[in-house]
């Protein structure tokens, strides 16, 4: 009688309903991370995958420096260009917010989405025209005569990439921000600037605290793709470019040792994980501090 009403009950009705969406997530999404968790632990034999459970992968990974070194610099290349993108998207928020006409600041979201009409690859394929050997920069200074020879430091490298993430990632900052500063009550502002705190004080101590949570959103929208990023490194950073996601890319197709691209795979997620966990208890902490 009891399981009777259960499986008439509203909540039975609503997991009816919830169940094919469900199952479709979990079959599109978490069945390919769980054959990824179980390849890292088998073994990559000729032509063949020997499905012997071990840690081989995970020892070759602290063993080999190679490995080390693309993972710290995917982190530090992606922690730049978050912050990069961060601090330059929260003036243009806190412009569209505070300084645009109410009736005007779609208009400025909308422009702000425009590079989303093009493709991402194009966009990429553009920043390489642009920092390139006879791109547009070396050619505006060889113009003006502030260079006699084409500058070589800024493709192919970190900071060409860096470049190119800022600028793709910059309209996921910049939203996040915009809604939270939106959420400000303005009356709070004027109360802070009538005691006599300044502008930029108020802005510190009142808008900036209430903003953390678009700042944070940003934060994480921007971190986790951009470590994994595998377009930007291959098309501008070269050699010296090049990322976590590419090493991904060369033991799958090109050695074949999918074993081993899944294990990188998932210390990368675990790392990038365990970052995101770590920044949002300190954040925690901060706004626990501040009330």
């Amino acid at each position: 009688m009891n399981l009777r009403k259960l499986f008439r009950s509203e909540a039975a009705s609503g997991y009816l309903l919830l169940s094919p969406t469900a199952i479709f997530s979990i079959v599109v999404m978490a069945a390919p991370l769980i054959a990824v968790v179980l390849f890292s632990f088998m073994t990559a034999g000729y032509l063949k995958i020997i499905w012997t459970p071990t840690l081989a992968n995970y020892v070759t990974l602290l063993d080999q420096p190679i490995y080390v070194t693309l993972m710290m610099r995917s982190l530090i290349v992606a922690a730049v260009a978050t912050a990069a993108t961060v601090f330059s998207a929260l003036p243009i928020a806190y412009f569209i917010s505070f300084f645009v006409p109410p009736e005007r600041k779609s208009l400025w979201l909308f422009l702000i989405t425009i590079p989303f009409w093009t493709s991402y690859l194009i966009r990429v394929f553009l920043w390489k025209v642009i920092l390139g050997y006879n791109g547009v920069i070396n050619s505006a200074f060889l113009g003006l005569g502030i260079i006699h020879e084409p500058m070589t430091f800024l493709l192919y490298n970190a900071n060409a990439v860096v470049i190119t993430l800022a600028h793709a990632y910059a309209p996921f900052a910049i939203l996040p921000i915009f809604v939270s500063l939106e959420k400000i009550d303005r009356s709070l502002l004027e109360a802070g600037q009538d005691l006599g705190e300044s502008r930029f004080m108020t802005f510190i101590r009142v808008t900036l605290p209430l903003a953390v949570p678009g700042v944070v959103a940003s934060v994480l929208i921007v971190f986790i793709p951009t470590v994994g990023d595998y377009v930007t490194p291959t098309l501008v950073g070269g050699n010296n470019g090049q990322m976590v996601a590419n090493l991904i890319e060369n033991s799958y197709f090109k050695l074949g040792n999918y074993p081993l691209g899944s294990a990188i795979s998932v210390s990368a997620m675990g790392i990038v994980t365990v970052i995101c966990l770590i920044f949002l208890f300190l954040n925690r902490r901060f706004l626990r501090s501040r009330s």
